[in-house]
């Protein structure tokens, strides 16, 4: 009897955990499986590692992990996928946003289908804000022209994927971790399935926009160097200008003369020129900072307990 993994990362998901362990338990006893449910304590300040070693004592089929401090749902996720020992391992969300009565066609799927992988896309965005969702479109299509990583748009981290390509996955140690980058640059033959977005069942979002906004860079930057062309090429159009401009004032100084330059224009010019030099700067030092993270060494995340050190 295959085994099914479910990892899942909480930060502040007290009041949707049992909701979700209810909902998954009704899905999956339908299901020729073994079971187990791994939740992921990222730090939380609520009492999330409380319901989490509640559930424990009620079904051993539930385990968790609790780290020393709040890493990242990034951090939650690989801390999961290590874990896990089932045979496919699926990556859901505590708030039910992720519905669980997915997981018999994405089991089907990877089974008797021939793929790899099961993943979910929402068809729709409601309830999200107007701006909100159009940034994020946007992002889509940017990260898809400048990288080599397939992420389709409205692309979830729920999936179910086999043992090889989760092994796949773990062998990529980088600290920086974009994990829907990195399921796309693995490869491995995806079917998807596409659902109508779906409300959390308890709490409210801890993604922000200007979370949202930096977690998109750190997938630009771990996915694509384009960013620094697009700098270089910048460099370049502006010395061209900046050559025919002296071209056209030298040839307008031996005709007409050399009256004064206007102020003005040359407050512009150099502002102008003194904002690129800064972008082309920052994103340099973007990268830098990147590489730096990278040489450190440190470890992605700190585990504090698990349900093991309940058993001493």
């Amino acid at each position: 009897m295959d085994m099914i993994s479910i990892v899942v990362p909480c930060y502040n998901e007290e009041e949707s955990m049992p909701k979700f362990y209810e909902e998954v338990i009704k899905v999956t006893s339908q299901m020729n499986i073994e079971l187990e449910i791994i939740f992921v304590d990222d730090g939380s300040k609520d009492k999330t590692l409380d319901v989490a070693k509640k559930l424990h004592e009620q079904d051993t089929k539930v385990r968790f992990i609790s780290f020393s401090r709040n890493f990242g749902k990034e951090a939650g996720m690989l801390a999961g996928l290590e874990a896990a020992k089932g045979d496919y391992v699926a990556v859901m969300d505590a708030d039910l946003q992720d519905p669980p009565s997915l997981l018999p066609e994405m089991y089907e799927a990877v089974t008797t289908g021939g793929y790899d992988c099961a993943a979910t896309r929402r068809t729709t965005r409601k309830g999200e804000p107007p701006i909100r969702s159009f940034f994020a479109r946007m992002f889509y299509r940017i990260i898809n022209r400048i990288s080599d990583a397939d992420i389709v748009d409205g692309a979830r981290d729920f999936r179910l994927m086999s043992r090889k390509m989760v092994d796949a996955v773990l062998s990529l140690g980088e600290y920086n971790r974009f994990s829907k980058g990195i399921f796309g640059w693995v490869g491995f033959k995806t079917k998807w399935l596409e659902y109508v977005n779906v409300e959390r069942v308890a709490g409210e979002t801890k993604w922000s926009f200007w979370k949202l906004f930096k977690y998109s860079m750190e997938g630009i930057m771990a996915f694509s160097t384009t960013p620094l062309y697009i700098t270089s090429a910048m460099g370049f159009i502006v010395c061209i200008v900046a050559f025919i401009m002296a071209c056209f004032y030298a040839v307008k100084a031996l005709i007409f003369g050399d009256p004064a330059a206007g102020f003005p224009t040359m407050v512009c010019i150099m502002l102008f020129l003194g904002g690129i030099q800064l972008v082309g700067i920052g994103v340099v030092g973007m990268y830098l900072s990147k590489t730096y993270l990278e040489t450190k060494h440190r470890p992605i995340y700190i585990v504090r307990e698990t349900e093991e050190d309940i058993k001493k």
